[in-house]
C-alpha cells in the first residue's frame, strides 16, 4: 500500500497544496517542476509530472515534434 498511498494534502485558502514530501522523493519532484493536472468528473483527479507526460504522448502520437 505505500506505494499507492503516501499522504494527504490540505487545500489553502488559494486552492494550493502540498505534494507530501514521500510522493516528491517517490517521483523524483522537485521545485520548479512542472505538473499535469489529470481531471475525469466521475473518477477524480491526479497528478503527473509533466516530463512523464510528454513521454508518454510522444508514444501515443509519435512525429509531432
Amino acid at each position: 500500500m505505500k506505494d499507492r498511498f503516501v499522504g494527504i494534502a490540505k487545500v489553502g485558502e488559494k486552492g494550493q497544496i502540498v505534494i507530501p514530501k514521500e510522493a516528491r522523493e517517490m517521483f523524483g519532484i522537485k521545485p520548479g517542476d512542472t505538473v499535469v493536472v489529470l481531471c475525469d468528473a466521475t473518477k477524480g483527479m491526479a497528478l503527473v509530472k509533466s516530463e512523464v507526460f510528454e513521454d508518454t504522448m510522444d508514444k501515443i502520437l509519435p512525429g509531432n515534434k
